[in-house]
């Protein structure tokens, strides 16, 4: 089987994609273009182990499936431009590659915030180098930290901090409570409570107006003119994806790539999307395309679209329509957040179906009155009893159904 199948991003996503390219039976030529210099690596221990000092840096490389073996690999290149038009792609440096596939993979970036002020002290966690850098600052004596944005990434840093023994650590975020978004109130103000009873402070119901300092950042300027002293400022504040490189195309890019229920984009076939940078229908919920940043994802997606991909270039059997369960879990302090299917899409009628707040809970998501999500917050008994819910979950009907 002849051929080439460019996968455009090296991370998680596009090594997972090349190996189930060659599951799905592509013996063709597989190529990875990505932009940093380092094999596939896991990200998620970025903002808790290996801050912490807890797993060294070498520990987060994948060990690619034997299968993979003879595919090529560009590392410290990017792809800049796509032409489907001529089934290829221009990497930096003006070297074009021509495929008979294409898998978007390329994932995406932390959003920085546009705010005055110094860039000096000011840190985003994403990349190894990231790491290594925000790692070094917190590690310096007497820092001061001030985390900007309560999400999943901001609250993980600031417990992380607390346990490296960091002078103060305050939690800035224009929400009313932490990571209210994936969550919602319930869990959101018991989630608040037991960070601050390990030492994080939160400002929140404000936004970031500046910052002080002539080259490093001295404090941070709230939307109602206090300032917070500031050694070490992590930008914590969402997320944009990397389509640039797609753009001119007629394809729609507005929060991702947006995909068929296969992960086809843009109604050509011979291109897929996989991992945080796929905006996709989930045929298990209600079909609206949505971009999902959990690490289960890059797997899910290129197990689905690989075969989605081969089918078209050889033929064989369709497959379904993508129906994941989403999973994700935080590990925060000395507790876990625990998840499965969508809780997102039953915050407005929550219960707690095991347990209570401020111990081990399990909390259940439900719409149009059926279990949708569960959460569980607190030690291993809560994220086995979460764990125990998958099977009725995986059993629920669609909600379009």
């Amino acid at each position: 089987m002849g051929g080439r199948i460019v996968v455009a991003g090296a991370s998680m996503a596009g090594l997972r994609a090349a190996e189930q390219l060659r599951a799905a039976g592509w013996t063709g030529t597989i190529t990875l273009v990505g932009d940093e210099p380092h094999m596939p690596y896991n990200r998620p221990p970025l903002s808790k182990e290996v801050l912490a000092g807890h797993a060294p840096f070498e520990s987060l490389a994948f060990r690619p499936r034997a299968s993979v073996a003879d595919v090529e690999w560009r590392l410290g290149r990017r792809v800049v431009a796509a032409r489907p038009a001529e089934r290829a792609v221009e990497l930096d440096g003006g070297e074009v590659l021509r495929y008979d596939g294409l898998v978007a993979a390329t994932g995406m970036r932390p959003r920085r915030l546009r705010c005055p002020g110094p860039a000096g002290g000011r840190h985003t966690v994403r990349t190894l180098d990231d790491a290594r850098g925000l790692r070094e600052a917190l590690t310096r004596p007497g820092a001061r930290v001030v985390v900007v944005g309560a999400g999943f990434i901001g609250c993980e840093v600031a417990a992380t901090a607390v346990g490296l023994g960091v002078a103060e650590v305050t939690v800035v975020d224009p929400l009313p409570l932490p990571m209210a978004g994936p969550l919602g109130g319930l869990l959101a103000r018991d989630l608040r409570t037991r960070h601050e009873e390990r030492g994080v402070r939160f400002r929140l119901g404000t936004g970031v107006r500046g910052f002080t300092g002539d080259r490093h950042v001295t404090g941070v300027v709230l939307d109602d003119g206090s300032v917070l002293p500031a050694d070490v400022v992590v930008e914590s504040v969402g997320s944009l994806a990397n389509t640039e490189w797609l753009e001119g195309n007629g394809l729609d890019l507005t929060d991702g790539v947006l995909t068929d229920e296969l992960l086809r984009v843009g109604g050509r076939p011979e291109i897929v999307a996989v991992g945080d940078v796929a905006r996709f229908p989930n045929a298990r919920y209600d079909g609206v395309p949505r971009r999902v940043e959990h690490w289960s994802v890059p797997t899910d997606t290129a197990r689905h679209a690989a075969k989605a991909l081969v089918h078209h270039l050889r033929g064989g059997e369709r497959p379904a329509p993508f129906a994941p369960l989403p999973t994700f879990w935080s590990d925060q302090h000395d507790f876990r957040l625990q998840s499965f299917g969508a809780p997102a899409l039953g915050r407005d009628d929550v219960r707690v179906l095991d347990g209570e707040p401020g111990g081990d809970v399990l909390v259940g998501y439900h719409a149009a009155g059926r279990l949708v999500g569960v959460v569980a917050l607190g030690g291993p008994a809560a994220a086995s009893a979460a764990a125990r819910r998958r099977a009725e979950l995986l059993k629920q009907p669609a909600l379009t159904a």
